[in-house]
């Protein structure tokens, strides 16, 4: 039922006192763009708790746009923590947007961000909590359109059944044209069936209704997805691109927070996509093509947000920073710039090179903390497998130049249960951190040894959507806890810390990266257990899923670790980043072989059909190293 648009913060704020964290509900901050005179109105949710949400840049862009557009109005709304939650519920008071303390029941459009798998219990959990129906189907003429967007949506399957719309690719220009829309078709009196009608034509935008599953011809056992009968929607859903990336504000943030973030700095994007082409990376499959601000831009956004927000850091964000073709002169035009402010600033994404240890030091002068290097595989046949194109030389020359250089903490990331592992590539990986560490106690100073920190990180592969390894199963979670402690008594060095991610979250994560809509009973079944914040270790546990899934009747383990058929169509298909199955099957391919594809960037095209499918291209501000 749609609820009026009013405050209610009166309501909320007895509750205040009797929870954690009392900052992250509280209305007002400095900074907002909202208008509460506005006829149409959007609340975009983060699914996680205000601290951990108010920095995703994705949120601060959209929010930015819609805010700009007149006679529309954006809020921002979070997923209270525990202690809030079962407050509310007692009271009877629904979720309520930050800006206006509005129930977000009465907003035109509810769109939520999709960062993560993870994420997906804390969806029901706000809709719940808001007193929207779970189910698109089961929602009313006058509920808001419930909309998701955000990097984790190229298998929309596992969720398609709760969002009215899920939007695919960029929502600069997106998110606009799908207000509009509803704008429009709410004004001419429209049933909610028409406005999803409707919404399927704007660019990039999948409705789940309108689609249904079938098991025709060789496929997996979730089937795949195409257009019901009758309906008017592409068999394919294109992910939108902003092709003129270079006019976006490079400054979507504005807001100065309360509490402290998460991450608690300004965030400029100088740059969007990566070719790299590694074979686990959905992100660099999915935001291709690479396109980059001019250093002009860069430095001028730096400078206008620190005077606008008074923030002491500044991150330089991609997936890739250091590979920016200006990389250098814009640190060194910033170091200028900023030298006497004591305003530091970060590359939190750097090269496994010297070139990448150059610019580390460019910008950390006497505070090095520690450098992340990230080989993700420990003998150089399986980088080759992943697509790397990072040699073991490259990573002794990278921790030469950072020991070196005086810093004293490298930590070097890797994963686990990668396609064509075997106990040779685990026990490389202790190999590689043994010699990281004695490297460092070769170039550090006797006096400073003591400083000496080598940690290693190990995650759990996830066959990801649209990836070359989108075909893999993912290695069975006993099998990985036995490499696990296999990697841990390899590593001889006692100094060497070994630090490796939970192999129960992994399997929920690859089950809801590799299903269907059949998924879709498991997560209210597991939502009605008790799960949310399944991204949160301690909060987290798999016997709610496991349960839940005994109930729908589908093995968690089965789906996770059955690799599928090279010719089986995949529940995914129906919505697509640009990048050809063609592409995807040559990559898979070379895989198996251990050949590499170089980078686009910086030779020639590799074939992935991004450019001519989007009418787009990749753009480079100078030449690439």
């Amino acid at each position: 039922m749609r609820l009026a648009y009013e405050d209610r913060f009166s309501e909320l704020e007895p509750l205040l006192a009797r929870v954690e964290k009392p900052s992250r509900y509280i209305d007002h901050e400095w900074g907002t763009k909202s208008d509460p005179a506005a006829p149409f109105r959007v609340c975009l949710i983060y699914p996680d708790v205000y601290e951990v949400g108010l920095p995703n840049q994705g949120i601060a862009i959209l929010y930015a746009v819609l805010n700009q557009q007149e006679g529309i109005s954006c809020e921002r709304g979070y997923v209270p923590w525990i202690d809030m939650a079962d407050a509310m519920r007692a009271a009877h008071v629904p979720l309520l947007s930050l800006e206006g303390a509005a129930p977000v029941a009465s907003f035109d459009i509810v769109g939520f961000h999709v960062p993560h798998e993870m994420a997906v219990t804390n969806y029901l959990e706000a809709l719940d909590l808001a007193g929207i129906p779970l189910l698109s189907a089961d929602r009313a003429e006058d509920d808001p359109i419930v909309i998701a967007g955000g990097p984790s949506v190229y298998n929309p399957e596992p969720v398609a059944c709760f969002f009215d719309a899920i939007m695919i690719g960029e929502g600069e220009e997106q998110i606009v044209e799908a207000s509009r829309c509803v704008e429009r078709m709410r004004a001419r009196g429209a049933s909610r069936i028409d406005i999803l009608r409707a919404l399927a034509h704007v660019g990039g935008a999948y409705v789940p209704a309108l689609y249904e599953v079938s098991h025709e011809g060789p496929c997996t056992e979730h089937g795949y997805t195409v257009p019901r009968a009758g309906e008017d929607v592409p068999d394919v859903v294109y992910k939108r691109v902003v092709r003129d990336f270079g006019a976006t504000d490079p400054v979507p943030q504005s807001i100065v927070p309360y509490a402290q973030l998460v991450h608690d700095r300004l965030s400029i994007e100088v740059l969007r996509g990566c070719a790299r082409g590694c074979r686990f990376c959905q992100a660099g499959m999915t935001y291709r093509p690479v396109r980059e601000r001019t250093p002009d831009q860069i430095v001028g956004a730096v400078t206008r947000g620190l005077s606008e927000m008074g923030y002491e850091e500044v991150s330089l964000t991609s997936l890739s920073t250091t590979d920016h073709s200006c990389c250098a002169p814009i640190l060194s035009r910033l170091n200028r710039r900023l030298a006497d402010t004591g305003t530091r600033v970060s590359i939190p994404s750097q090269r496994l090179d010297s070139f990448g240890v150059d610019m580390a030091l460019s910008v950390a002068g006497e505070k090095k903390g520690g450098l992340t290097f990230a080989p993700e595989a420990g003998s150089q046949r399986l980088r080759d497998v992943i697509n790397k194109n990072v040699t073991e030389d490259d990573l002794e020359r990278a921790t030469r130049a950072a020991f070196e250089a005086g810093w004293r903490r490298v930590k070097l990331y890797f994963m686990m249960g990668l396609p064509g592992e075997t106990d040779d590539d685990i026990r490389a990986i202790a190999e590689l951190a043994d010699r990281t560490y004695e490297l460092a106690r070769e170039v550090v100073p006797k006096g400073q040894r003591g400083g000496i920190s080598v940690s290693v990180s190990v995650s759990v592969f996830i066959p990801k959507a649209a990836t070359p390894f989108q075909w893999c199963a993912q290695t069975p979670d006993e099998e990985v806890k036995r490499r696990q402690q296999l990697l841990i008594h390899s590593v001889r060095n006692r100094a060497v810390r070994v630090h490796y991610h939970d192999a129960d979250t992994s399997l929920i994560e690859a089950v809801l990266s590799r299903g269907g809509r059949d998924l879709s009973g498991v997560i209210m079944g597991a939502w009605r257990r008790g799960a949310r914040f399944d991204a949160w270790t301690e909060q987290f546990d798999l016997a709610r899923w496991e349960d839940a899934a005994r109930e729908e009747g589908i093995d968690l383990r089965a789906v996770a670790q059955t690799p599928f058929e090279l010719e089986a169509r995949l529940p995914w298909e129906h919505v697509s980043p640009g990048v050809s199955r063609g592409f995807l099957l040559r990559e898979w391919r070379r895989a198996m072989n251990a050949e590499t594809t170089p980078d686009c960037t910086r030779t020639s095209c590799t074939g992935c059909g991004i450019c001519p499918t989007l009418h787009a291209e990749n753009v480079l501000v100078g030449d690439r190293k």
